[in-house]
């Protein structure tokens, strides 16, 4: 494999379909169980990856070198190889911070509530802490350090103003699942989840039901495969191509 993706479960990944439109490589989607992905980083044979759930953590300790911002958000989604050297990049955080300015969701001095901790919320909370917002809550199921919980959420931050969701829940094909219920949250401006299949999660449609901004996780994609490539080729893309792709993709998923 040359260029491609690494995650634990991939069925529904779009990637190869995207990272083909903006660039003329062939793009591999390649699982790895947790037994198979250490030698798989060792042997080294790729180009350039992309790594999803559950390794964006995981891959840190097999970099030769990670870059400030990667460094700071403490996970890795793009990797390069030189000659056996590996460097570690995070594009998400570009992919996330597209995806607010492209939709207008204002977050600077706002309470936002992020579900999930793990790698994607990691480059979420960057670029919130970069964009001045008010109060960050990390929710969780479980009572841990740095977080609260759903049932604390609902008690105490239910003026809350934006809701990001990180978690898995609700992804295809669990598309019946939702990682919260909205309707104690009665000062929402925005719902953005970054599950991208089905375009419409179940938390987007109670957020449109109550005619609340809700924003899916497909432009966060799009735009974090075109910084992606720009790793990769060691190149700079226009954002112009941004916007097809996500078109096209969108039609995709709408017809399935």
């Amino acid at each position: 494999m040359d260029y491609g993706l690494i995650g634990e479960k991939l069925g529904h990944s779009y990637s190869k379909i995207i990272h083909e439109q903006i660039t003329d490589y062939q793009y591999e989607i390649h699982p790895l169980s947790k037994e198979e992905f250490p030698l798989f980083m060792k042997e080294k044979n790729f180009k350039a990856i992309n790594v999803t759930i559950p390794y964006k953590r995981d891959v840190i300790p097999y970099l030769n070198e990670i870059d400030e911002k990667a460094k700071k958000i403490g996970a890795v989604n793009t990797i390069v190889n030189d000659n056996g050297k590996l460097t570690g990049y995070n594009t998400d955080y570009d992919g996330f911070y597209y995806t607010l300015v492209e939709n207008q969701i204002e977050v600077k001095g706002k309470k936002v509530l992020v579900l999930g901790n793990g790698g994607a919320a990691l480059a979420v909370l960057a670029v919130l802490k970069a964009l001045e917002v008010g109060q960050i809550l990390i929710v969780k199921y479980k009572e841990e350090d740095g977080c609260i919980t759903y049932e604390e959420a609902k008690e105490k931050h239910f003026d809350a103003s934006i809701i990001i969701n990180t978690t898995p829940v609700g992804m295809y094909p669990n598309c019946n699942d939702s990682p919260i219920d909205l309707t104690p949250y009665q000062s929402l401006e925005a719902v953005v989840d970054v599950i991208y299949n089905p375009l419409t999660t179940k938390l987007l449609a109670q957020a449109m039901e109550r005619q609340i901004k809700a924003v899916n996780g497909l432009a966060m994609l799009v735009a974090q495969a075109k910084y992606a490539v720009e790793h990769f080729k060691n190149c700079k893309l226009s954002d112009e191509l941004i916007g097809p792709i996500y078109s096209k993709v969108e039609a995709l998923l709408k017809n399935k």
